[in-house]
């Protein structure tokens, strides 16, 4: 039996010692953190194609490619398609005459100018002649709402807005059928 007692302590496997436990850091060549670093730069790596595809992809230049938008459907020109008009690429543009007014109650009795240009946006081709035949009418009703602007109706861009909106108004009154889309300014001058 002490044979027996001999062979079980020769096949049993030797006691670990602290030589032998593995390093807890996983680390065997001692460099460090090597493995973190390469999971550091996977992820980096990950992050930075991933948002470049975002942006590639929210700014619409992967559109032909992953074929953005069914076929048949109209785009409105803002990157949607509802189905609305396309404004951006049916939009007509009549530039009405500069026009020079004399603004009401200028300071301490001089008189104060207004130098306008505006251009107006049509939704055909058919409406900007249409609006070209009215076209004295037109700039009629805008002289005639100009002259009795003071400098403090045109003061920030409220008082802007609201001269737009007038104009819009008047023009689509003297144009009548024809609806223009909007007035947009090219200059507004006060001296």
């Amino acid at each position: 039996m002490a044979d027996d007692t001999e062979m079980d302590e020769k096949s049993a496997p030797p006691e670990p010692t602290l030589d032998d436990v593995d390093d807890p850091t996983g680390d065997e060549d001692g460099d460090g953190g090597g493995s973190k670093k390469l999971m550091i730069a996977v992820f980096l790596l990950v992050l930075v194609l991933g948002g470049g595809g975002a942006g590639l992809y929210f700014s619409g230049m992967l559109d032909p490619y992953i074929g953005g938008g069914a076929e048949g459907e109209e785009d409105d020109g803002y990157g949607g398609s509802d189905g609305k008009a396309k404004k951006a690429d049916n939009a007509y543009f009549l530039e009405i005459p500069n026009m020079i007014v004399n603004l009401s109650g200028g300071d301490n009795g001089q008189p104060r100018y207004l130098r306008l240009s505006v251009q107006l946006e049509l939704e055909s081709a058919s409406d900007q002649a249409a609006v070209e035949a009215v076209m004295p009418r037109v700039v009629d009703q805008f002289q005639t709402y100009l002259r009795e602007l003071r400098v403090r109706d045109l003061r920030g861009s409220a008082g802007i807005y609201r001269l737009q909106m007038e104009l819009l108004s008047r023009v689509n009154a003297a144009a009548y059928p024809v609806e223009v889309e909007d007035v947009l300014f090219q200059e507004i001058l006060i001296q």
